[in-house]
C-alpha cells in the first residue's frame, strides 16, 4: 500500500474533513495485507485514524482508513441510527458495527447500501440512495445526493482540492505522518 495510494483514495480523511475511506489494493497474499496494516497503523494511530481490511478475495483486499471517533458521532445520528437498526446493526458500538458490515460485505456480491454511513455521506442521501434504489439522484459527485445538492457540491469541490494540495505536498516530499492531521 503506497504512499501515492493512500493520498490519492484517502486525502480528506488525513485531513480531518471525512470520516472514513475505502479502497481496493493488490497484495500478493493476505500475510503481506496485514503487515502493510500493522506498518500504516504505527503510523496514524497516533493521529486517530485506524486502517483495517475488510475484506481479502483473489490477491485483492477492500482497505477501510477512517476516524473511529469521527465515525461514533456519524452512526450516532437519528437517521443514520434508523438504518443501521433495520439492518441488524447494533448501532451502540461503532467497532460492532464494523464488524457487521465485514459481514454484510462477505455476504453480498454489491456493495451494501448503508456503506456510505461509514464513508461520512449524510445519513439523508444514504436513505434516499436506499429509497430510490439508487435512482432518481438530485446530483452524483463523490456520491448520490438525494437532500443538500449544494452543500454537497461544496463538499466535493472541498474534497477534490484537499486530494490535490496533498498529492502535491507528497510530491514535494511531505510524509504521510506529516500530511495527518490529528484528531
Amino acid at each position: 500500500m503506497s504512499d501515492e495510494m493512500i493520498v490519492k483514495h484517502c486525502s480528506p480523511t488525513l485531513a480531518g474533513l471525512k470520516t472514513g475511506n475505502m479502497f481496493t489494493c493488490f497484495f500478493r497474499n493476505k500475510e503481506e495485507m496485514n503487515e502493510s496494516i500493522r506498518n500504516w497503523n504505527r503510523i496514524l494511530v497516533k493521529k486517530g485514524l485506524r486502517i483495517i481490511p475488510l475484506k481479502y478475495r483473489n490477491s485483492r483486499g477492500l482497505i477501510y482508513i477512517y476516524r473511529p471517533r469521527k465515525l461514533s458521532e456519524d452512526l450516532g445520528h437519528h437517521t443514520a441510527g434508523n438504518i443501521l437498526e433495520s439492518l441488524g446493526y447494533s448501532t451502540n458500538d461503532a467497532v460492532r458495527c464494523i464488524v457487521h458490515l465485514m459481514k454484510r460485505l462477505n455476504e453480498c456480491e454489491e456493495f451494501p447500501h448503508e456503506i456510505g454511513l461509514f464513508l461520512g455521506y449524510p445519513p439523508e442521501d444514504v436513505q434516499g440512495f436506499i429509497d430510490n434504489n439508487a435512482m432518481d439522484a438530485k446530483y452524483v459527485g463523490c456520491w448520490k445526493v438525494y437532500s443538500d445538492e449544494d452543500e454537497a457540491k461544496k463538499t466535493f469541490a472541498k474534497y477534490k482540492k484537499c486530494t490535490d494540495v496533498y498529492a502535491r505536498k507528497l510530491r514535494q516530499g511531505r510524509s504521510i505522518e506529516k500530511l495527518t492531521v490529528a484528531g
